[in-house]
């Protein structure tokens, strides 16, 4: 099967690009299909770029007839929450969308597998702030809408005869690969520990604590943080189980406990051995005051072993990639 070429859509972006360095790195075959409207050139280290859309079946149809793939990553989506609440169509076109017409393609040309980037999103507000792959699936706003949609395509498709699927849920995906080579240059980042960081180096004035009066240890919001290259060996994981004749499979990605945001506030001000500077404003409508994975399965089906699994260091893998930004080091890349 390693002569069979693996589609990554999105796999310039944060996660997508982790997950081609470490399928290069075992020796796999990868064609990179991104826009580059989020992702970046640079970050794709390994196989081949198409710079286009996944929404495109004509190019779509293009890629599949000239090459032998085997299997699709498909990461390609709109990601900001808040955007997703204000301009539902744009994440309803690019999430679910242009996700049917990758689906079609794949499954016209014989794909065998698929592993999804989805999201615990899907999950809203769960009872008792613990999420597990049995939970309700009740989403609060379009983005976790979109990507729940994908999932039921993927599930009707493999009834019907398609493409053997694995959906990965993510919960809080955080941290750089540490040896520096990429990282997260997201424009306009919202996830917390990038955010910090920003602040930490200089590039944001300062970051915010939405919510300080929840029913935590702290006040503060608890969130399940795994690292990036956690999370990318569950897509290598995933692909090995798939080829080796493993049944689709829903997942969660996370490490089955949480950090309240004081605390990783106060990580980052430890690695960066400055203080934040910290504003504290009221909750943001729809946050959880919990959102922890139950997260037993994925090691159970995929044999998973994270090797990251530290706060200091999603932490300190974060921040030296935002020095090398700030700093506007050439072996770095960003959006101005």
């Amino acid at each position: 099967m390693k002569n069979s070429k693996i589609l990554v859509t999105g796999g310039a972006g944060y996660i997508g690009s982790h997950v081609v360095r470490q399928l290069g790195a075992a020796g796999d075959s990868v064609i990179t299909l991104d826009n580059l409207s989020t992702g970046f050139e640079a970050a794709v280290t390994s196989g081949e770029l198409i710079i286009g859309d996944t929404g495109n079946a004509a190019l779509l149809e293009s890629i599949f007839t000239e090459n032998d793939i085997d299997t699709v990553m498909h990461f390609a989506a709109h990601t900001i929450v808040p955007e997703s609440v204000a301009n539902p169509l744009k994440y309803y076109r690019n999430n679910t969308a242009s996700s049917r017409t990758l689906l079609e393609a794949a499954a016209n040309n014989g794909v065998k597998n698929i592993v999804f980037s989805s999201t615990a999103a899907v999950y809203g507000i769960p009872d008792g702030g613990k999420a597990s792959e049995d939970s309700a699936t009740q989403p609060i706003n379009p983005y976790g809408t979109s990507k729940l949609m994908t999932e039921w395509m993927l599930r009707d498709l493999a009834a019907a005869g398609g493409p053997k699927y694995v959906a990965l849920r993510y919960f809080n995906v955080a941290g750089c690969e540490p040896t520096g080579s990429i990282g997260q240059s997201t424009p306009k980042a919202t996830l917390l520990v990038k955010v910090a960081c920003e602040a930490a180096t200089g590039r944001r004035p300062g970051v915010s604590i939405f919510g300080t009066d929840y029913p935590t240890p702290d006040g503060t919001g608890l969130r399940d943080y795994i690292h990036v290259q956690d999370l990318a060996s569950a897509h290598l994981d995933a692909l090995t189980y798939l080829r080796s004749g493993g049944d689709s499979a829903v997942l969660n990605c996370g490490y089955g406990h949480g950090y309240s945001v004081r605390e990783v506030l106060a990580a980052v001000e430890k690695a960066n051995e400055a203080a934040l500077n910290i504003s504290e404003q009221p909750r943001r409508a729809g946050d959880p005051p919990e959102l922890i994975a139950v997260a037993d399965r994925v090691r159970e089906v995929l044999g998973w072993s994270p090797q990251f699994d530290d706060l200091d260091t999603i932490v300190q893998t974060s921040l030296a990639w935002e020095r090398k930004i700030a700093a506007r080091d050439p072996s770095a890349y960003w959006a101005d």
